[in-house]
């Protein structure tokens, strides 16, 4: 024990500074081919889940039936309304099978393009159901008869010119279709009588915009 108090400060140090330069020599060695480091050895911690990742872990872990009923009806509920969303917005992974492909998008440009008078013809049929009833003056029955007969004109010339244009623009731009151009017809007669604010998809074009 007296000897080891007798020793010199600088032989202590000389100890450990030997100590270290071992350990660095036996970490130095080269490794066998088949040696793994290990994470601690590459510097690479494993990561550990946040607060916000254990909450959300716990969160979708249901309690009982009633809580996971709940979890699937708010699931449910965020589901339909992105559907609704991409549908109005022309999302293809959202629209019904009528409202798919290139050329059906191309006739909503079509009809949503132009001023149609078919969106006055619902508010004009219930003006003239109003009109022609027994109880209004004579006047006012054959004055709706006349606005019918007018409507129904500018519905029918307004079809023809939509199905024109679908034809000859669906034909230039898409000469190898298997869409029936009937079909195509019908559909943009259909999208010209519905009221452009409640088309749906939404029209993704403007009033005169060349299409």
């Amino acid at each position: 024990m007296s000897s080891l108090f007798r020793r010199k400060s600088s032989d202590l140090v000389s100890d450990a500074t030997a100590t270290v330069t071992d350990e660095a020599g036996q970490s130095a060695a080269p490794k066998p081919k088949a040696y793994t480091p290990s994470k601690k050895e590459l510097g690479v911690a494993t990561p550990k889940r946040t607060n916000a990742q254990r909450r959300h872990d716990t969160a979708q872990a249901p309690a009982n039936r009633r809580e996971a009923y709940k979890q699937m009806r708010e699931r449910q509920k965020v589901e339909r309304a992105e559907a609704s969303a991409g549908m109005r917005a022309g999302d293809e992974r959202y629209l019904l099978a009528r409202d798919r492909g290139p050329e059906r998008a191309l006739v909503r440009n079509i009809v949503d393009a132009k001023r149609t008078a078919g969106t006055w013809f619902f508010a004009g049929a219930i003006i003239v159901f109003i009109g022609s009833t027994g109880a209004m003056p004579p006047v006012v029955q054959i004055g709706a008869n006349l606005l019918w007969a007018i409507l129904a004109i500018a519905v029918l010339v307004d079809s023809v010119l939509i199905a024109r244009k679908v034809k000859k623009l669906v034909s230039e731009r898409f000469p190898n279709t298997t869409q029936r151009i009937g079909s195509l017809y019908l559909y943009g007669i259909m999208r010209g009588l519905t009221f452009r604010r409640m088309r749906v998809p939404k029209p993704q074009v403007e009033l005169g915009d060349k299409v």
